[in-house]
């Protein structure tokens, strides 16, 4: 009779470990895929670098990768928003073929100057690695999501050496102003785990310059809140916020224009490479090419520049421009870092109107922006943390949070389901994915 009354309990608990040793296994593939995108990447920009007539090989390149998604990638082209839809809605499941598809189309995108990022990336590898891991052991519904969850959060942990940022972003993610704490154990597991992989195979991430550690009080003791920085922060992020609003809506718009224009959706990269080509000609700079962490030149504008004492007026506008004609226009990679580059070019720009120092509110802005275009708050502020310390992090809330609130219920992910709506007069969207919210005020679905 015990042993009747106790198989259950035993059962759930061969049950866990096993999907623990899972998770495991999973967690270092991705975090080995993740280490190979990330080596394959330097060498595509310092080849790029190094060989600049490249550039002009980017329309036929961008071609070329649409024509491969026209012929085998038709069901995996919606990236990172399919591996969210099929969570809150599992289905067919994330076909293994997403993978090699978009680390393929990244680096070639890189390779020839398109200025894209490369979270998308790490997180469709992770989620077509946890969809096909899956199938083979023949999960059910709520395993297949776990499974799918933990691809996210160990692809986003192990691409920007994050994990704690990692796990949060792949719950916060999913549904805006809700975050579902079921999932957060083996989230964070699998997103340490694939973190500590990627390092092993002696993946170094970028480092940033962030000096300032608090402010000095009169008898030589450190604040570490400072009330009137504190304000002109909130300040600083209400433009933040307006920023990754910006940024989403137009590439979501010119999405839309580009459709029309050029229905055939393998030859719109083409009219991306020609408007890069000619932007960098009319800018006369190769800077706000590919991911922008250092400068291709020692004075050039990059996500390191800004941390320092002078001052980039535009290079917030030109990013934005060469990132959303690129993306607009059917490039692979991701949002993620351009985004940082706005940030922290836009904190670069309101340091010395604001009397901020200039790295503190570079810092910020480079975790806010972020925060606002994917609504997830809470992880930008622990991904500041990891990145620069823990010093600061009351500056990091500040702006992640005000930036949020004020990025409106747009982003850059539109299957994000609306959980708990920003404004108390947009309950009527509440249940809505960002796509469907967006209708009435576009008129359109994209």
């Amino acid at each position: 009779m015990r042993e009747v009354q106790n198989q259950p309990v035993l059962s759930r608990i061969i049950a866990l470990c096993c999907l623990s040793g899972i998770l495991a296994v999973l967690s270092v593939c991705i975090g080995s895929a993740c280490a190979l995108f990330l080596w394959l990447l330097e060498l595509a920009t310092s080849c790029r670098i190094d060989h600049p007539a490249l550039l002009f090989g980017l329309p036929v390149a961008g071609v070329a990768v649409g024509l491969c998604y026209f012929w085998f990638g038709r069901n995996v082209e919606a990236g990172a928003n399919l591996i969210v839809d099929e969570i809150h809605k599992p289905g067919a499941g994330v076909q293994l073929r997403m993978a090699p598809l978009v680390l393929l189309a990244t680096v070639v995108s890189h390779l020839f100057g398109a200025s894209v990022g490369r979270e998308g990336t790490a997180i469709q590898v992770g989620g077509s690695l946890a969809s096909a891991t899956a199938r083979l052991f023949r999960l059910r519904g709520l395993e297949t999501c776990v499974l799918l969850t933990c691809g996210i959060a160990a692809g986003f942990g192990a691409v920007f050496g994050t994990p704690i940022a990692g796990a949060v972003f792949a719950l916060e993610v999913l549904t805006l102003g809700q975050v579902d704490y079921r999932f957060l154990v083996p989230a964070a597991l699998s997103s340490i785990i694939a973190d500590w992989s990627c390092r092993a195979w002696g993946i170094h991430h970028a480092s940033y310059p962030l000096m300032f550690q608090g402010t000095l009080n009169s008898d030589g003791s450190v604040s570490h809140v400072d009330l009137g920085l504190v304000v002109r922060i909130a300040i600083a992020a209400v433009a933040f916020g307006l920023m990754s609003r910006v940024f989403a809506e137009s590439v979501h718009r010119l999405a839309t224009v580009m459709k029309k224009i050029c229905p055939t959706a393998w030859l719109r990269p083409a009219i991306g490479g020609i408007l890069t080509i000619l932007l960098v000609a009319l800018v006369g700079s190769r800077d706000y090419l590919g991911l922008g962490v250092l400068p291709p030149e020692p004075s050039g504008a990059s996500i390191v520049s800004f941390f320092g004492p002078d001052i980039y007026p535009w290079s917030w506008f030109w990013k934005l421009v060469f990132t959303v004609t690129v993306l607009a226009t059917g490039f692979k990679g991701g949002e993620v870092t351009p985004l940082f580059f706005l940030g922290a070019a836009t904190g670069n720009v309101l340091a010395p109107l604001l009397h901020v120092p200039v790295d503190l509110l570079a810092a910020v802005g480079f975790v806010a922006v972020f925060a606002g275009a994917a609504n997830t708050p809470v992880a930008c502020m622990l991904m500041g943390v990891e990145l620069f310390g823990g010093a600061d992090i009351v500056y990091f809330a500040t702006g992640c949070f005000v930036a949020y609130v004020c990025s409106g219920h747009t982003g850059i992910y539109l299957s994000q389901r609306i959980g708990t709506p920003k404004s108390r007069f947009r309950d009527a969207i509440c249940g809505m994915t960002l796509r469907e919210a967006r209708v009435p005020q576009t008129g359109k679905e994209n």
